[in-house]
């Protein structure tokens, strides 16, 4: 054998041998876009804007939707104020149910709210949902869950005589929740989802909030909340109709201080629950082209302000809320008028149907494919007894997962940027140094559907 055969037979035994090693490890690879549930994709196209502009205009039919609004019998009959409106969507909710023999349990969590700054009284708040239970025992018990508030206000949040007729705060995220539960109800999943429609919005969050406590005093395993607030895509010389704000909390609300410690230390300010479900809708968003796109904004909520999901994070829940891009004050909160040329007040006619259509497909593709997935995967590690290089990872199983995935990104980059895939096995080690990288695992069932990331705990 010449010195030249010689070069060439050793480098082809090497690459037979790095291919054999990476082989064995599982090839790395930029993040690969998944393949669509042709049922969820299905389920978009049934997504009517006309079916959502008449869920807007009927709730603005009501006049005033405010909170401390009569709820009187003789005022639901009349078809006016909140009493009437929540009838109406507890009626939906059911035709929904009927339409899909029965598969959805429609329920009301109603409580007493004592007096506060913005109620005067003692006042009756009344939440509306549908319980889409899963079909699979083993995962029925999982949850993810879209909500919307039905209340509304005019300039005075204690106008209880006056319009009200809040097309886009929040018509649009009601009818989201309402468009939801119409076209999913129609699929079977392993996981349960929740359709919500929430009061006292505007009074001080009072509905989520209840809500929330019931969530976590009864241990509900409530894996994300997904809340629709001001989604209307206020017809503004300004509104960008492509993109769809989602905001979502760094530092938990209800961290421990130990956990606050182990944020810092570990330089995972980024990688809260929220952040995992806002990364989740991107790729969702991603994967079923809805018409709009996820914009992600690493922020609790718009800057100062708040919304019902913060409810949810005040009790460790992942929540995120979505927003339209620009929203025009003088279309919220606002007696309807004209003044010095503005035309004042929240009516359908600035409402852009088919953007609402366009992030209610996104809500539902999300819903979804976190239903179809197999459980995120548990006491997820990453091992820290001896200083090395390689990184080793650790989780249980899941139940319904084929394989588990691990991801990682670069510490200042916002989305996972890299996947690896282990089959079914529960350890993985990777030659990459967890000083310069933020890992996470998810599990994947034998169709594709992924679960949330979960980013790993050290373990010593």
């Amino acid at each position: 054998m010449n010195q030249q055969t010689c070069r060439w037979t050793m480098g082809r035994l090497v690459l037979v041998a790095l291919t054999c090693l990476v082989t064995h490890i599982g090839a790395a690879q930029d993040a690969p876009k998944p393949v669509q549930d042709p049922q969820i994709a299905g389920a978009l196209h049934q997504i009517s804007a006309q079916r959502i502009q008449a869920d807007i205009e009927k709730l603005v039919s009501f006049g005033t939707r405010l909170t401390l609004s009569a709820q009187d019998p003789s005022s639901i009959a009349a078809g006016r104020g909140i009493g009437a409106a929540r009838e109406w969507i507890r009626a939906e909710f059911e035709r929904y149910s009927k339409d899909c023999g029965g598969c959805l349990e429609v329920k009301t969590d109603s409580f007493t709210e004592p007096p506060a700054d913005r109620i005067p009284t003692a006042t009756e708040i009344t939440n509306v949902y549908a319980v889409l239970k899963g079909t699979d025992p083993a995962q029925a018990k999982r949850m993810v869950l879209v909500t919307g508030h039905y209340d509304s206000r005019n300039s005075d949040t204690l106008d209880v005589k006056g319009d009200a007729p809040g097309s886009n705060d929040d018509a649009s995220g009601t009818a989201v929740s309402l468009e939801c539960a119409r076209v999913l109800s129609k699929i079977k999943f392993p996981a349960t989802i929740i359709f919500l429609a929430v009061a006292g919005e505007e009074q001080g969050l009072n509905g989520s909030r209840h809500f929330a406590k019931i969530v976590k005093e009864q241990g509900w395993n409530l894996e994300a909340v997904l809340n629709n607030d001001i989604v209307g895509g206020d017809k503004s010389g300004e509104q960008d109709h492509s993109v769809v704000r989602v905001f979502s909390e760094g530092l938990p609300i209800a961290a421990t201080e130990q956990d606050v410690r182990r944020i810092r230390g570990l330089g995972g300010e980024n990688d809260s629950g929220s952040r995992q479900v806002a990364r989740y809708i991107a790729e969702v968003g991603r994967t079923y082209d809805a018409g709009v796109k996820p914009m992600l904004v690493f922020r609790l909520d718009r800057y100062l302000r708040g919304g019902d999901h913060s409810a949810f994070n005040q009790e460790g829940i992942s929540a995120v809320r979505l927003t339209e891009f620009r929203e025009d004050f003088h279309h919220q909160h606002q007696n309807v008028r004209d003044e010095n040329g503005i035309e004042y007040g929240d009516l359908p006619k600035f409402v852009d149907y088919d953007y609402v259509a366009h992030v209610a497909g996104l809500n539902a593709a999300t819903l979804a494919s976190l239903a179809a997935a197999p459980a995120p995967p548990a006491n997820v590690h990453i091992l820290v007894k001896d200083l090395e290089n390689d990184s080793t990872l650790t989780w249980d199983a899941s139940p319904g997962a084929a394989g588990y995935e691990v991801l990682w990104r670069a510490t200042a980059n916002p989305e996972w940027e890299h996947v690896q895939n282990f089959g079914g096995a529960t350890r993985a080690t990777l030659k990459l140094s967890k000083d310069n990288v933020i890992f996470g695992v998810q599990s994947v069932d034998g169709a594709g559907h992924r679960s949330l990331a979960v980013v790993p705990t050290p373990e010593r």
